[in-house]
């Protein structure tokens, strides 16, 4: 009997098998051995109940090669100073500032077509990586054929100290050998934010390696006497999950001040959200002539142009061309965020169609995504899969998979939510 290639097995899996492997008071348990986090237990268990998938996602080495090399790919035509000026000359002036720091928790997002990973987008304030981690660890091999399946991370018991590790990077890469004391972790209304129980398992890890750390409203820090202050401590590092990606909301004047004034750390940063996140890069990226001109080699400008999808930006001197061909694609605003105002061209209407073309957009082709099978509730469904790379410096640090239903993610279905995603062995 010919053995089938580890794509088809994973493809199999995600089809067939329906098993359960979340073992749900492994995960409690690891919540509740440290008393700082038992609210993060409660919160999501009683208003995220469909944050974790009870499942998991199977892919092949050949797509997770497929993704790390997609992602190497993109740190390196980030480097070149010709992408950067074509696309800081695009950028608001705050972008352009000089910074040394590349940015923490870059986000990759994919779909795994028949023909290889699809890139679908790069987020520059990617949460989930550490609820990923403790989501990760508490899964159980649902037979034995699968008992390969739970250690197939090594890297997973090293996580904390590779994310502690690139926080202490972009620091150095900003500020040499000064020391580290004073991290904020900052959004609008933290405490209303569906992924605000992360928040405080980055406060628990700042401070098990010895930093103070809070968690804390943008809108309530203030700047003066040279320096950004919270809750009257003066603050070095601030780990930024606004999406306010160019500080330009007068709520977060404050922010904007120390950072220009380069008198704190801000990861992720204005800079890396323009070469990194708007839309437009994906024009960029998957255009065999701009990527000619920037004297890149032919294998990496294969890498990009097999793995990201043909997008275009949306104007009204396409508009008939773009209108004609909208079931095949894919409708995102340039500086959109978690599928806001994002639209597939077969559900569009006229009215909306006039939305687009009065606003920022690209159009992406459309790749439809893989599909996971599962059971839950007593119910059997087919839920749809979308993977997110963490990466940084051109390194994939964690995978994880979103399972949903409808056009975008949600955190709404039944049986869905974060789900671990584990790589086939050779």
């Amino acid at each position: 009997m010919t053995a089938l290639p580890t794509t088809s097995i994973a493809e199999a899996l995600n089809r067939d098998c329906v098993c359960q492997t979340l073992d749900a008071e492994r995960l409690q348990q690891q919540w509740q051995a440290d008393p700082a986090l038992s609210s993060v237990n409660e919160s999501i268990l009683t208003q995220r109940p469909h944050l974790f998938s009870a499942t998991s996602v199977f892919i092949s080495q050949a797509q997770y090669q497929q993704m790390q090399a997609l992602v190497s790919a993109v740190e390196q035509v980030v480097d070149l100073p010709a992408y950067r000026q074509t696309v800081l000359d695009d950028a608001p002036a705050i972008a352009q500032q000089a910074n040394p720091t590349r940015g923490v928790f870059l986000g990759y997002d994919f779909h795994l077509s028949p023909e290889g990973v699809r890139l679908i987008e790069i987020n520059t304030n990617a949460g989930g990586a550490l609820l990923n981690t403790f989501l990760a660890r508490a899964q159980t091999a649902c037979c034995q054929d699968m008992a390969w399946a739970s250690a197939a991370n090594i890297k997973l018991a090293n996580l904390e100290k590779t994310f502690f590790e690139m926080f202490s990077q972009e620091w150095q890469r900003q500020r040499g050998a000064q020391p580290l004391r004073q991290i904020a972790i900052i959004d609008d209304e933290p405490n209303n934010q569906y992924l605000c129980p992360e928040f405080q398992l980055f406060q628990q890890l700042f401070q098990s390696f010895g930093m103070q750390a809070m968690v804390i409203d943008a809108r309530e820090l203030t700047w003066h006497d040279g320096k950004l202050w919270a809750n009257e401590r003066p603050i070095d590092l601030v780990y930024n999950r606004l999406t306010d990606f160019y500080l330009e909301d007068d709520a977060h004047q404050a922010l904007k001040m120390a950072y220009e004034a380069n008198a704190v750390v801000l990861t992720p940063h204005p800079q890396a959200h323009a070469l990194y996140a708007n839309k437009h890069n994906l024009v960029r990226l998957s255009d065999a002539q701009f990527l000619a001109q920037l004297g890149i080699n032919e294998a990496l400008q294969q890498t990009l142009l097999s793995t990201i999808p043909t997008t275009e930006t949306v104007n009204l001197a396409k508009a008939d061309d773009l209108w004609v061909r909208r079931k095949q694609l894919f409708f995102k605003p340039a500086n959109g965020y978690g599928s806001k105002a994002t639209y597939r061209g077969d559900k569009i209407t006229r009215r909306v169609w006039e939305e687009i073309l009065q606003g920022d957009y690209v159009a992406q082709q459309l790749v439809p995504p893989s599909a996971r099978r599962l059971q839950a509730d007593g119910i059997e469904a087919e839920l749809k899969v979308d993977i997110r790379a963490y990466a940084y410096a051109g390194e994939i640090q964690l995978l994880a998979a979103r399972l949903y239903t409808g056009q975008t993610t949600n955190f709404r279905t039944s049986g869905g939510g974060f789900a671990p995603v584990f790589l086939m062995p050779n």
